[in-house]
């Protein structure tokens, strides 16, 4: 599918399938309370960037009452929520969400993926056509959503009602760009100075209200401040001490102080912050300053308005989803939305939105953490797989180096070198996927040829894996890890990205009493199908690409 094209012919199509669906009424759709509006005045679409939902179930009886709490309690929430695609990482999600597209479809395959002609990087999110307002901008950084091959909920949305605004906010570019689609404007959190910036494709200057949010640095008032425990010390019973051993280079501890080794803020300062819970106490404060700069939900055009909190991903990554810190991280996220909830109330009107909150991803336990368990597990280093593939390939063809890199969880073949040699791609994908087959830390391998046919449906993991794969993006040979088996990295204690569910499970939560009962819903779900469900309950048509099904609203 080409690059979206935003024509007069796809505007015309898209106001008559919206102005079609906002006028029927589906059978079985959410009823409205007396006096509130027929549609949401505002959509408040909150992602926990890393939260596996065994969290949000495990820490339960420890939360407030009106944070996680306000959705498990009064809302419509669903308890077996997946993603249906096996590369589960932050860009692939947060495409996934508001488009309802799968990796396959969007395009957006990783956080990052090589260019399979050039072996060039390409970022998610990147675009040196547009840079960071006010800031340096590095090759690599993520300025647009030029690489989203698909529309967003919000994208129909302003195709049929242009006074409708679309904000995007993370920690994260593209936490940011990618749920604020190609019409929307986002934000993202510069861990250089602490500030918030757009980019240059969507605006050349900001608005008056974000200079001054940044003018007045409230990042800076924590500086030297403590991350001081949630609770008291038997309340982390369940979870995993301190600065365990394998945390190696990345100790962690509590209470933990901002900026211990500085003498001011600084850069190394700004970024620390993002494993914290003050990254996501700023990013709800600039969604606070957005809502009353942009007159969020002030009117009858309804607005989108979509924060993605990045650091309990960063938290995850460090110290993992079993640590105190990462227990106490979401402790404290509860308290935060909790405070959010209720400014929400007083400025937009509780009747007059709907929240929503889910994850891009979950997170697998640490290795070390498995082990303990009594489970297979380990991490495998990709440098020395690629080696062990160019091996075995060598002893079949006679060639060296066949298997150029790894792409996006798969093996891309030297195209340049297999042509010199008269070598057949298939048949060499076909040996390369047996060598990853046959290693222990892999749970499956397919080729090019099989994902492009889908002649192995039904077979492990193929159909997930299928819908990450992307023919003009994607490498030879896609592959799986077994359970509790990573890649080795330099950043990263555990990580995520697997089909696995500890990876795949994550909350899809709804508050909107005017719209939404509560329940708790057991049946199966997926991501994609927040898409079609929210454009329902926005009056719009479902994006054009969206592949989920309406979730089972009660």
């Amino acid at each position: 599918m080409p690059a979206l094209s935003l024509t007069k012919r796809s505007f015309t199509a898209l106001a008559l399938a919206a102005l079609l669906a906002a006028c029927a009424a589906p059978a079985g759709g959410p009823a409205t309370t007396a006096g509130a509006p027929a549609r949401p005045k505002l959509l408040v679409f909150l992602v926990v960037d890393g939260l596996p939902m065994r969290q949000v179930t495990a820490y339960r009886e420890q939360l407030q009452p009106d944070g996680f709490a306000r959705f498990l309690d009064r809302g419509t929430w669903f308890a077996d929520a997946h993603y249906g695609y096996a590369f589960t990482v932050t860009a692939a999600g947060h495409a996934t969400m508001l488009s309802g597209a799968y990796p396959h479809a969007s395009g957006i395959i990783g956080n990052e993926w090589r260019d399979l002609a050039s072996g060039e990087t390409v970022y998610c999110t990147g675009d040196t056509r547009y840079t960071y307002i006010g800031h340096k901008t590095g090759k690599l950084d993520g300025t647009s959503p030029a690489n989203l091959k698909v529309e967003t909920v919000g994208d129909v949305l302003r195709g049929v009602s242009p006074q409708s605004k679309v904000i995007g906010i993370s920690g994260k570019d593209r936490g940011a760009i990618l749920p604020a689609g190609h019409r929307g404007t986002a934000y993202m959190y510069m861990s250089a100075t602490g500030s918030f910036a757009s980019s240059t494709y969507y605006m050349p200057a900001h608005p008056a209200w974000v200079d001054a949010f940044n003018a007045a640095k409230p990042v800076d008032r924590y500086f030297k401040a403590d991350w001081q425990p949630a609770l008291a010390e038997a309340a982390y019973a369940q979870s995993l001490g301190d600065n365990q051993p394998w945390f190696g280079t990345r100790p962690g501890k509590l209470p933990m102080t901002m900026g211990a080794a500085l003498e001011q803020p600084s850069p190394a300062f700004y970024a620390s912050l993002l494993r914290s819970p003050f990254v996501d106490e700023m990013s709800l404060a600039f969604a606070r300053a957005a809502i009353a700069g942009e007159r969020l939900g002030q009117d009858d055009a309804p607005d989108i308005l979509s924060v993605s909190l990045s650091g309990h991903d960063y938290v995850n990554h460090y110290w993992s989803a079993e640590s105190r810190l990462s227990h106490d991280h979401f402790l404290h996220l509860d308290r935060l939305l909790q405070a959010f909830f209720r400014d929400l109330d007083a400025s937009v009107g509780k009747n007059n939105y709907i929240a929503v909150l889910t994850a891009d991803h979950g997170f697998m336990p640490a290795p070390e953490v498995s082990r303990m368990r009594g489970l297979d597990a380990g991490r495998l280093s990709g440098s020395e797989l690629l080696g062990r593939i160019n091996a075995g390939l060598e002893q079949r063809f006679g060639v060296a180096k066949l298997g150029r890199f790894f792409s996006a969880s798969a093996l891309v073949l030297d195209r340049e070198l297999l042509a010199q040699k008269n070598l057949d791609p298939a048949a060499v994908a076909e040996a390369a996927r047996a060598v990853l087959a046959a290693e222990p830390a892999i749970a499956a391998a397919y080729t090019r040829a099989e994902l492009a046919s889908g002649s192995r449906a039904g077979a492990p993991f193929f159909d997930a894996m299928r819908k990450s794969w992307n023919r003009e993006r994607s490498g030879d040979v896609q592959y799986a890890p077994k359970p509790n088996w990573m890649f080795t990295s330099s950043s990263s204690n555990t990580t995520h990205g697997s089909p696995h569910p500890y990876d795949t499970h994550v909350p899809i939560l709804m508050y909107g009493p005017a719209w939404l009962k509560p329940a708790r819903v057991d049946r199966r779900v997926e991501t994609a199908d927040l898409a079609p469900t929210l454009a329902r309950l926005l009056g719009v048509a479902a994006p054009a690409a969206a592949e989920g099904k309406l979730l089972p609203l009660p």
